[in-house]
C-alpha cells in the first residue's frame, strides 16, 4: 500500500479517491484526459483574465489620476457632495466613464431612503447633471 493509494487482492490499485485507476482501466480514459486538459485550460484562462482585469484597473486608475492632475475632472469628494445635494441617499457605486470624444462623466448609483436605486450622471469637469433617473 502506498501513501497515495491502495491495492486490492486482484492487484488493481486505486488512488485516494479511486479516480486514477477507474480512468486508466476503462475506455473513458481518453475522454477523462480531454476533460482534464479542458479544465486546466479554463483555469489558465481565468488566471490570464484576472491578470488582464488587474492591469485594466490600474490603467483606469492612472487615466483618472492624470485627468484630475490636468483639472479635466472634479475630485471625487466634490462629486460626492454634488450627488448628495441632487440625489440624497447612500452612494453604492461610482464609475468614471467616457461621455464622448474628450469628455468624461461620473456615473453614480445611489440607494435612496425609499429603497429605490437612482442613477445620476454628472459631467466630470463641471459637475453639471447629465441624467437623473430611477434605475
Amino acid at each position: 500500500m502506498s501513501a497515495f493509494g491502495r491495492c486490492d487482492a486482484s492487484g488493481a490499485c486505486q488512488d485516494a479517491c479511486g479516480i486514477l485507476s477507474a480512468m486508466t482501466q476503462s475506455r473513458s480514459f481518453p475522454v477523462a484526459l480531454v476533460a482534464l486538459v479542458a479544465i486546466a485550460a479554463a483555469v489558465l484562462a481565468t488566471s490570464a483574465t484576472a491578470d488582464d482585469h488587474k492591469a485594466h484597473k490600474k490603467r483606469d486608475h492612472d487615466v483618472a489620476r492624470e485627468a484630475l492632475l490636468r483639472r479635466e475632472v472634479l475630485p471625487l469628494t466634490r462629486i460626492l457632495a454634488i450627488a448628495a445635494e441632487r440625489a440624497p441617499g447612500e452612494v453604492i457605486e461610482v464609475e468614471l466613464e467616457e461621455a464622448g470624444p474628450g469628455r468624461l462623466k461620473y456615473d453614480l448609483k445611489i440607494l435612496a431612503k425609499n429603497g429605490r436605486v437612482r442613477e445620476l450622471e454628472l459631467d466630470a469637469k463641471t459637475g453639471a447633471t447629465l441624467k437623473l433617473e430611477d434605475d
